[in-house]
């Protein structure tokens, strides 16, 4: 199994989630831990499997520096359009994560890998070039597609089988991760380098929603309830991604 990067089919996938309440949802908690986690005052940073440059380009429009780079030429492209129709500058890099420690010689004050790791044939080997990425003192910025929710997500649907065969992969053309992260192994693989400080889910309860349901729901609605509800104990770990803010030991 190698890394899996976003065609044009899967951009025009994540278009579409991006046009609707789950892409809403999902900014508007990402966008609501960083406001409180960050300082004001402008940060360098970095964008690591940018894909289509939505959270680049809010983080630019909140006066940040930023590097967006992605593997994809698709998704690269639809992150410079946004700019540009934005008035936006960044620096963009059309590199796998592999690449750059290479191509980049600084470190950043924020570090941004959102969505990434599910995607990758060994998630786990990313992590000491995010810790060399981060400079000391910032803030790297976590989320990741949680197999915990895949897995409530299957027993509510009953699909049993699946769950004994442990077969709980997207297929190849599927949006479900290759790889979905259990976060207590990923805990286990940030302890003694990372601390982290604030943890979120993301979409805690929308996805578990009857479709009539989500229908009827106000779009207003469903963000106030996904933000006051994303760090309660009792449904911050149903979230479909984890969000987790992390500063190095």
């Amino acid at each position: 199994m190698s890394d899996r990067h976003f065609d044009e089919l899967a951009t025009r996938f994540a278009e579409k989630i991006y046009g609707g309440a789950k892409g809403a949802i999902r900014l508007a908690v990402l966008q609501a831990d960083l406001t409180e986690a960050l300082p004001q005052r402008p940060l360098r940073v970095l964008d690591i499997g940018a894909g289509l440059g939505h959270m680049s380009l809010w983080l630019a429009q909140q006066g940040h520096q930023v590097t967006v780079t992605e593997p994809a030429a698709p998704m690269l492209e639809g992150a410079r359009q946004r700019f540009a129709e934005a008035g936006l500058d960044a620096t963009f890099i059309q590199a796998p994560w592999q690449d750059l420690p290479g191509l980049l010689t600084a470190t950043y004050d924020l570090v941004v890998c959102h969505a990434v790791l599910e995607w990758l044939a060994e998630p786990f080997t990313i992590l000491p070039i995010l810790q060399r990425l981060v400079a000391p003192g910032g803030w790297l910025s976590l989320a990741f597609y949680n197999r915990d929710a895949l897995v409530y997500r299957n027993l509510l649907k009953g699909h049993f089988r699946k769950l004994r065969s442990n077969e709980l992969a997207g297929e190849k053309q599927s949006l479900t991760p290759q790889k979905p992260l259990d976060p207590r192994e990923l805990q286990a693989q940030l302890d003694g380098h990372w601390q982290v400080e604030s943890r979120s889910g993301v979409r805690v309860f929308h996805d578990y929603m009857p479709v009539d349901f989500q229908k009827k729901a106000a779009l207003e609605d469903l963000l106030e309830m996904e933000l006051a509800h994303r760090r309660h104990p009792a449904y911050a770990g149903l979230g479909r991604y984890l969000h987790w803010i992390c500063r190095p030991l």
